[in-house]
């Protein structure tokens, strides 16, 4: 398990300790004892309104207004000529590789995911739950349930351990099928999901959240963060340097060059970070706050938490050409542009990363990317081509050395 420091000393910021504020590994009654009990019948009436106010955003990636997604569930079951009770899914597959902010908070604080779980189907006028979550995850997750009030309530479903099981789709199909491959993206599973019934996937911390926000209101919440990017959020942080990887709760609105620095790194040491996991774009360490929304330059979103660090000494280049194979690998066959798509993008960019002198290379990379993007059966080939991009934009200098048959850097070409 990496290390939890959930009071990072962030400069200008109150030291912040919400979500694993009860301590390691907290049982029910610490749970209780730290935030109080919780009533979802009590709470479910005014809950959507809170969110609503609250300004909560999903912290699975997407950020997409939590309120929202959960009344579209909610009207979809409501509006149908035989009215169908909603599905509530608690998500924690966290299937991109350099995360593990979600198995740490349900190792740390799993009566918080199963509260908020609680609440927002009650809210949502639900009947059936799920929370799914990798192998590792489960002994404890089943631990918890069965110390919780509300727990027995709960089916547990197993998350298999790849890249795109945990896209709100697969999720539905890998319940339902037992296959974590994603679903038409124009199907909206508000509409229907898991076996025709309107279905809200919510991921684990956006739940731990919005268990919070009912027992301490919106007001509460927007205490810390900006007003565009209220309240806090979980960061998976690895980097170079002899400490372990760490879990961060910061701010909304957070600076990058304070992040890495909490996490024991000096940004002056640093080529890159690699903001979003392997969907998400390189930047520079430069003065970047992370926010889902902002002006270009100013801001990078920070996707599913995940901050990477790339040390001084390493190529970027060899560095995106393995997470590019990698990905590539990860397709679920259902389109061309993965099937064809993606390997192609990680082949030439392995040749690029090798030192392979053809300068009409970078040009065909973009081209390829311009290809894939949107045309996908799922959002895997854009977030791939989008992470290339970025590489080859932060590594532009990298990229004119290789192809001349140099590498700017000390360390290996090999990804």
């Amino acid at each position: 398990m990496p290390g939890v420091l959930p009071q990072p000393p962030l400069p200008n910021a109150q030291p912040l300790a919400r979500l694993l504020a009860a301590g390691a590994e907290a049982g029910y009654a610490r749970h209780v004892d730290t935030f109080g009990p919780l009533d979802p019948d009590a709470v479910a009436p005014g809950l959507l309104n809170l969110l609503d106010a609250s300004g909560l955003t999903g912290r699975g990636g997407a950020a997409f207004a939590t309120w929202r997604k959960a009344l579209a569930t909610s009207q979809s079951g409501r509006k149908r000529l035989v009215p169908a009770r909603p599905v509530v899914i608690a998500n924690g597959a966290e299937g991109e590789p350099l995360s593990f902010k979600d198995r740490t908070l349900l190792a740390h604080a799993p009566h918080l995911v199963i509260d908020g779980l609680l609440a927002a189907t009650r809210a949502v006028s639900g009947t059936q739950m799920y929370l799914y979550a990798p192998a590792a995850s489960l002994p404890g997750v089943q631990e918890a349930l069965s110390g919780h009030p509300g727990g027995r309530r709960i089916q547990i479903v197993e998350s298999p351990e790849t890249f795109i099981s945990g896209e709100a789709s697969a999720v539905v199909n890998s319940i339902a099928t037992g296959s974590a491959i994603p679903l038409d993206k124009g199907r909206r599973l508000s509409d229907t999901g898991l076996k025709g019934r309107p279905t809200l996937v919510l991921n684990v911390e956006t739940l731990a959240h919005v268990a919070l926000i009912a027992r301490f209101g919106a007001d509460w919440f927007r205490e810390v963060g900006t007003p565009t990017d209220p309240g806090t959020r979980l960061l998976s942080v690895s980097g170079p340097g002899p400490g372990p990887d760490v879990v961060l709760e910061v701010p909304g609105g957070a600076r990058l060059t304070d992040v890495v620095q909490s996490a024991g790194m000096d940004p002056a040491s640093l080529s890159a970070v690699l903001v979003g996991g392997y969907h998400g774009r390189w930047v520079r360490p430069a003065a970047y706050v992370l926010s889902p929304g902002g002006p270009a330059g100013h801001v990078v979103r920070p996707g599913a938490g995940v901050i990477h660090a790339l040390g001084a000494e390493q190529c970027g280049l060899g560095a995106t050409a393995g997470i590019v194979a990698y990905l590539a690998g990860q397709s679920a066959r259902q389109c061309g542009p993965c099937m064809f798509g993606l390997p192609a993008m990680a082949g030439i960019l392995n040749r690029i990363a090798a030192g392979e002198q053809d300068p009409r290379l970078p040009e065909e990379l973009g081209r390829l990317g311009t290809l894939v993007s949107g045309r996908g059966a799922c959002h895997h080939p854009d977030g791939t081509a989008q992470l290339i991009s970025s590489a080859l934009e932060v590594f532009a200098d990298d990229v004119r050395s290789h192809l001349t048959g140099r590498c700017s850097g000390s360390g290996s070409w090999t990804p």
